[in-house]
C-alpha cells in the first residue's frame, strides 16, 4: 500500500493489486480444497458463518448493555464498530450506530458470504471475503485512497448488490413487515448503493430513525434520515431488539440455504 498508493495511475496500480489478492486467494483455496474432505466442507461453512453471527451479536448487544451503564461507556464500546466520531454522541445516536451497524454487517458480513458460497461454493466465498477484505483496507472514500482503492470498492459494490437486497428482505419477512414501500422509499437514500436496504429495513421492523446527521473527523455530516416516521429517542432497548432481528433474519437464511440445497 504505502509503495503502490502514490504518483500516477493509482487506480490501475489499485487493480492490479487486487489481481494480485485474488491470486493469493486462489492458492489459499486450492490449499483449503486439498486440506477439508468434501463431505466436511459444508459443515465447516456453516459453523464459521454461525460463529461470525454470534460474534456480531455480541459486538452489538454490548452497545446496549453499556449504554446501561452510562452514555460513556456507550460511546467507547459503539467506537469499536462505527467509524463516525463518538464523543459527543447522546444515547439515541449511540444507539443508532449500533443498530446501523448491525444491519450493514449483516448483509456484507454474514449474508453475502453466505450466498456467494450457495452460488459458487468456496471459490464465490473465497473471491468476496479478498474483495470485502481490500475494500475495507483500501476502499475510503479519502484523497489518499479514492484513487487506489477504486477497484476494490466498485468491485464490493457489484458482489453486494444482490446480498444487500435479500438481506432487507430476510428482515422484513421475519417480522411480518408489510409496508415495503417505506423500505423501498428510503434505501436509496443511503450514500451506499448497497447498506441502504438492510438499514432501511431495520429501521422499518423496529420503528426507529436511522442515518441522520453524524460527524466524522471532526466534521459534521447532514444524511437524510431513513424512516423518518419512526422514533428519534433509539435506546439500549431498541439496541436489543436489533439483536434478535438478526437472529430472525439469520434463521430465514438458513432456512433459505436449506432450500437451495435441496433443490
Amino acid at each position: 500500500h504505502a509503495r503502490l498508493n502514490h504518483g500516477r495511475a493509482r487506480r490501475a496500480k489499485g487493480r492490479c493489486w487486487r489481481w494480485r489478492l485474488m491470486g493469493i486467494g486462489a492458492l489459499i483455496l486450492g490449499a483449503l480444497i486439498a486440506a477439508v474432505p468434501d463431505y466436511g466442507l459444508l459443515e465447516v461453512i456453516v459453523a464459521a458463518i454461525l460463529l461470525a453471527q454470534r460474534s456480531l451479536v455480541d459486538h452489538v448487544r454490548a452497545v446496549g448493555d453499556a449504554l446501561r451503564l452510562s452514555l460513556g461507556d456507550g460511546r467507547l464500546t459503539v467506537g469499536w464498530i462505527v467509524g463516525r466520531d463518538t464523543a459527543a454522541m447522546d444515547e439515541p445516536a449511540v444507539a443508532r450506530a449500533a443498530i446501523e451497524s448491525a444491519a450493514e454487517n449483516l448483509s456484507d458480513g454474514i449474508v453475502a458470504p453466505a450466498l456467494w458460497f450457495l452460488v459458487f461454493g468456496l471459490p464465490g466465498l473465497m473471491l468476496y471475503k479478498i474483495t470485502n477484505t481490500a475494500d475495507s483496507m483500501i476502499g475510503h472514500r479519502t484523497p489518499r485512497h479514492e484513487k487506489f482503492g477504486w477497484a476494490a470498492a466498485r468491485l464490493d459494490d457489484v458482489l453486494n448488490w444482490i446480498p444487500a437486497r435479500v438481506t432487507a428482505a430476510l428482515i422484513a419477512l421475519s417480522h411480518g413487515v408489510t409496508n415495503v414501500r417505506r423500505i423501498l422509499r428510503d434505501a436509496p437514500l443511503h450514500r451506499s448503493p448497497n447498506a441502504g436496504w438492510p438499514e432501511a429495513a431495520m429501521a422499518v421492523v423496529l420503528d426507529v430513525a436511522l442515518s441522520g446527521p453524524r460527524s466524522y473527523h471532526g466534521r459534521r455530516q447532514e444524511f437524510p434520515w431513513v424512516n423518518p416516521e419512526g422514533r428519534r429517542d433509539a435506546g439500549p432497548a431498541d439496541v436489543d431488539a436489533a439483536c434478535g432481528a438478526l437472529w430472525r433474519a439469520w434463521t430465514g437464511l438458513l432456512l433459505l440455504a436449506v432450500g437451495v440445497a435441496l433443490v
